[in-house]
């Protein structure tokens, strides 16, 4: 199959970006219907989350019906080329039903199992977080700003932040709160949004545990492109989700590293 040229997919991207965002913005703070889908513990899906995945999906099919998808209400769609789309509907549906703003959409590309960009859209605060080749920007509707991580480099400065400490368990809750106790100030909540306030320059550090894919490959080059750095728990490639650490800096990323592995 032939490349596909970056700004056409780019913009595709957006326009899909603009699709959930209509979608998002009619359930907010509305009456929604919510669903447990969960087993062990509580883990809604509602209504909007599964229109705006299907809505995407449908778009994505009619484009590029060879590119394949990965997303989290409906599951994997096998590509028959070299691109897979990644969604996350709404990441924050927690944060979404209870009407705080701090939710997202996710929406990233892979070209042979690399990723191209990545988007967050907040529809509700109007910010569209993009991260491709030409670095990581925050689009609004009347400019684009660049974003740069700030230059933190040691844990006893940092500002930490993770969803929930319910997402650690047993010897990852342990090394959390060793790495939390080191840090000037650990904060909860935020869901994807952490991350962009994190490219944004407005947090030094995430850690997170018992992400899929989609959570967080859409969000790898909105990070890198601000000159922050992700990996797995280990140092690794963290495009399969489940531990997951981003740093504003590299010494600051070394330096989480080295507590949460002791």
């Amino acid at each position: 199959m032939a490349e596909i040229a970056s700004l056409e997919l780019e913009d595709f991207a957006l326009e899909l970006a603009h699709m959930a965002g209509g979608i998002a913005r009619a359930h907010f703070r509305q009456p929604i219907t919510v669903e447990n889908k969960g087993q062990a513990k509580f883990d809604p899906v509602t209504n909007a989350d599964r229109e705006i995945e299907r809505v995407l999906r449908a778009a994505i099919v009619e484009r590029y019906p060879d590119h394949g998808i990965v997303a989290e209400e409906e599951g994997e769609r096998a590509a028959r080329g070299e691109y897979t789309w990644f969604i996350d509907p709404i990441d924050g549906t927690r944060a979404f039903m209870t009407g705080s703003p701090l939710w997202g959409t996710l929406i990233g590309l892979t070209r042979r199992r690399e990723p191209l960009f990545g988007l967050l859209a907040q529809p509700v605060l109007e910010e569209v977080f993009f991260g491709g080749p030409s670095g990581s920007w925050l689009i609004k509707a009347d400019r684009r700003d660049r974003l740069r991580s700030r230059p933190c480099s040691t844990l006893a400065a940092a500002v930490l932040a993770s969803t929930h400490p319910d997402m650690f368990l047993g010897a990852h809750l342990t090394a959390f709160q060793a790495l939390a106790a080191q840090c000037l100030l650990t904060r909860y909540g935020g869901d994807c949004y952490n991350y962009a306030m994190l490219a944004a320059g407005h947090l030094d550090l995430v850690v997170e545990s018992q992400l899929k894919p989609y959570d967080i490959v859409p969000l790898i080059p909105i990070l890198e492109g601000a000159g922050c750095v992700v990996t797995d728990w280990q140092g690794g490639v963290a495009l399969a989700g489940g531990d997951v650490v981003a740093a504003g800096t590299r010494d600051l990323h070394r330096a989480a590293l080295a507590v949460l592995a002791a």
